[in-house]
């Protein structure tokens, strides 16, 4: 799960105030971090905050395992933990 609201709110921002960082409506913005956002997206919302894109997501311990795929220049890899996913959008970036 994303932590950008979460973040926002550390930060003493709204999402609107976000969206508006960015240069993208709210509705688009609440509906990539409600979805399935991009690697670039993801890129987009942490430079606007300030952050890694691995910041955004939720940790639960330190213990907190990343499960999925994620397709970047055209190719699908899985992931099983936040070093892999970092990996992977240091591949992008």
């Amino acid at each position: 799960m994303l932590r950008v609201q979460e973040i926002c709110k550390e930060q003493g921002i709204t999402m609107q105030d976000l969206a508006k960082k960015m240069g993208v409506t709210y509705q688009a913005l609440y509906a990539a971090v409600s979805g399935n956002p991009t690697i670039g997206k993801l890129g987009d919302i942490a430079k606007a905050l300030g952050v890694n894109v691995v910041d955004l997501f939720e940790r639960n311990s330190q213990d907190s395992e990343v499960n999925g795929y994620i397709k970047v220049k055209g190719t699908l890899y899985e992931v099983h933990s936040f070093e892999d996913l970092e990996k992977l959008i240091n591949m992008k970036y």
